[in-house]
């Protein structure tokens, strides 16, 4: 077995379109690693082992990105499990990868999304192991930290002037980030019908954007529930200076503890994690919470069939975070018998959102380098941001906006013309 750095035996793409199924290698870990390919299907991946040299090209055509691996530990650890190994290579340098991050990413996604890598035993045994840690009310409040207690400058810097942390909506080809968030805060409002007088409930407020919306472009009373200390901090700093103190209120709670009635019942970006468990509870507190002509939307990252977040991601980057299909999401409204309006897929307004932040992600990343001093935190973000464009935009992932009501309100819109200027 070769040890030392010098090229010991290189398969060029060339060489690989030449004869296809032919290919020699002299390293153990180079023949393992043509085998583990071939099971899935010759991705147009090429991996180069950079301690000897070899090449690892798909079968009979070239490749479209490529992946220079580090060293054999490395290998190692992406063939026991490449679905966290992967992304912590990547955030160390271990692993390098050539060119568009994206289009890299957007390959492997629909590499993985064939059957048979959907129903590989590595994958069933992966999905047992890497199960999303359970949203308690404690488990929640620690997840939530984890990931939005951050501090408000690092988020400042990508997250554009609404500091909206959700996807955004594009009328227009030419439209920016923070016109697309303000659209995206008036399509819900539009949704909704949200008029002055309106008590409006929100589960999960990030830094207030939607709520301060509601309250001072339409006259709305919000009270909007939220875990994250350094959210709300901001959040109310925003309404002390508009003046909105008195329209809106932001409560440190949990959605399971919302109390009272309200006009309109809205969440933006929280369902993700509630975790599927607790969707029957989630319901029951919409029902409780919703007057008798109550209108309600549930806007969430989802999928198209059951399945878990990426683990990398929901080890990493978001804790305890599930995103559902919608069959899933019934759960919250059947059980409560609540009637569904409306069902929008946003899936590739959510790409061109985090195209806008990883594109101002990368714009600040030496500020990035001076709140954290760690590359590796770097790399990981920048993996995340395009790792999610690429999910979004091969179907992966979808956005989907639920419009709801209770099921004997019968002071609704005939057709859905409301819903767009």
């Amino acid at each position: 077995m070769p040890t030392g750095s010098e090229p010991q035996s290189v398969v060029s793409p060339d060489e690989a379109a030449k004869a296809p199924g032919r290919h020699e290698y002299s390293s153990f870990e180079a023949r393992l690693l043509r085998r583990l390919l071939r099971s899935f299907g010759d991705p147009p991946i090429e991996f180069q082992l950079a301690w000897t040299g070899e090449r690892i090209a798909p079968n009979g055509f070239r490749a479209t990105e490529k992946v220079r691996i580090a060293d054999r530990s490395t290998l190692r650890g992406l063939l026991r499990d490449a679905h966290i190994r992967f992304g912590d290579a990547y955030s160390t340098g271990q692993i390098e990868v050539e060119g568009d991050l994206v289009k890299f990413m957007a390959t492997v996604f629909r590499t993985l999304s064939q059957p048979n890598a959907q129903d590989s035993i590595a994958n069933r045994v992966a999905g047992w192991l890497h199960r999303p840690r359970r949203n308690t009310l404690a488990g929640s409040r620690d997840n939530i930290h984890r990931h939005y207690d951050l501090g408000n400058d690092f988020y400042a810097l990508w997250l554009g002037e609404t500091m909206a942390y959700t996807c955004a909506y594009y009328p227009q080809e030419r439209t920016t980030l923070d016109q697309a968030q303000f659209a995206k805060m008036e399509h819900v409002c539009r949704k909704l019908r949200v008029s002055a007088g309106d008590s409006v409930v929100e589960a999960g407020c990030g830094w207030g954007s939607l709520a301060l919306h509601m309250a001072g472009r339409y006259g709305a009373k919000v009270r909007a529930f939220n875990i994250s200390k350094e959210q709300l901090e901001f959040a109310r700093r925003l309404a002390r200076e508009r003046g909105l103190e008195k329209r809106v209120e932001f409560i440190e709670d949990d959605y399971r503890n919302i109390h009272g009635n309200c006009d309109v019942f809205v969440s933006v970006g929280m369902l993700e994690h509630v975790g599927t468990v607790h969707y029957q509870e989630l319901g029951r507190v919409i029902h409780r919470s919703l007057a008798g002509e109550g209108r309600g939307l549930i806007h969430s990252i989802g999928r198209n069939r059951p399945g878990p977040l990426h683990p990398w991601i929901e080890r990493r980057i978001f804790p305890g975070a599930y995103p559902p299909s919608l069959s899933e999401m019934m759960q919250i409204f059947e059980p409560s018998n609540l009637s569904v309006l409306d069902v929008e897929n946003l899936r590739l307004h959510y790409g061109r959102t985090l195209r806008h932040w990883l594109e101002r992600y990368e714009g600040a990343l030496d500020r990035v380098r001076s709140m954290f001093s760690d590359e590796s935190f770097v790399r990981m973000w920048r993996l995340y941001l395009a790792g999610s464009i690429a999910a979004f935009e091969t179907g992966v992932l979808q956005l989907f906006q639920v419009l709801f009501t209770k099921q004997d309100n019968n002071a609704i819109p005939r057709t859905r013309e409301y819903m767009y200027p």
